[in-house]
């Protein structure tokens, strides 16, 4: 398989995490396990066998690749992809589509799904995503990965298998649903579109922007175009109830280990511990 763009992975409770991200240039992230994608910045060739994304906005290092990523798949005679993305951007992208097909001459084949802030997408039996709403330069959502069980009401935990058996034979709903938010991916956003969706501080694992670092930054202007600074986490430090957190998007004016160097010096002791720079 061609190696054609940088991909980095990350293991963490039973779940890959794969990408790469950098401000201005490229986005684009899978969930093996969960048959998923974030963002279409970029095509990995190997990223064709994911059947879903979900895009969080229509910026090119987010959704430039979506007419490669289609094709790949028609060529590979692989089904038509799932696509998610803002409603507002629907129609544009379709359009984009329509024009890209005229000029490769191959047809450009998806199913391209609007969606907005409080929709549920079912992904499977056990997995099911809320979209909410982010705050960013053009319209923007993103995406809360919920795992689901069914379990037994309390009021029925002490009968046997025949009584339980028997309750539902009669119609009785006898189990209760229980979602654990798995995975939030934040796309691009400032501080008020996480501040507007507190389960995203409750996500076991959390993908989230931190664009800027420096302290000679201005955050006015940085959350103007809709982007994370490192002191708006040193802000909520307390907040981040997530089993790992995931920052990334980082601007490229700075090298690797300068960000990684600075970013980590000023982090807590609780923060510290549970953040993974994507780098």
């Amino acid at each position: 398989m061609l190696e054609n763009l940088p991909v980095l992975s990350y293991q963490h409770g039973g779940l890959t995490i794969e990408g790469y991200s950098r401000a201005a240039v490229q986005s684009y992230w899978r969930i093996p396990e969960l048959k998923i994608g974030f963002d279409l910045g970029g095509s990995p060739w190997d990223f064709i066998g994911v059947p879903t994304f979900l895009v969080t906005h229509s910026h090119l290092d987010h959704m430039a690749s979506l007419p490669v990523y289609v094709a790949r798949r028609r060529m590979m005679k692989m089904e038509p992809p799932t696509i998610y993305l803002p409603e507002e951007v629907v129609e544009p992208t379709e359009k984009m589509l329509k024009a890209w097909q005229k000029l490769d001459r191959g047809r450009m084949v998806c199913n391209l799904v609007p969606v907005k802030h409080g929709q549920e997408i079912e992904l499977s039996r056990e997995h099911v995503v809320t979209v909410f709403a982010t705050t960013h330069t053009v319209p923007s959502v993103g995406y809360l990965i919920w795992q689901r069980r069914r379990k037994l009401k309390p009021e029925y935990q002490s009968l046997n298998g025949d009584q339980i058996r028997e309750l539902r034979l009669s119609g009785a709903e006898v189990t209760h649903e229980l979602r654990t938010p798995l995975i939030c991916y934040t796309g691009d956003t400032s501080p008020a579109g996480l501040d507007a969706y507190p389960l995203a501080f409750e996500a076991k694992i959390l993908i989230i922007e931190m664009t800027f670092f420096r302290p000679d930054h201005r955050r006015e202007k940085i959350h103007k175009y809709g982007h994370m600074h490192l002191d708006d986490f040193l802000e909520r430090a307390d907040k981040f109830h997530n089993e790992k957190i995931i920052a990334m998007h980082f601007s490229t004016r700075y090298p690797t280990n300068q960000i990684e160097k600075a970013v980590m010096k000023r982090l807590p002791p609780e923060l510290r511990d549970r953040f993974k720079l994507w780098l």
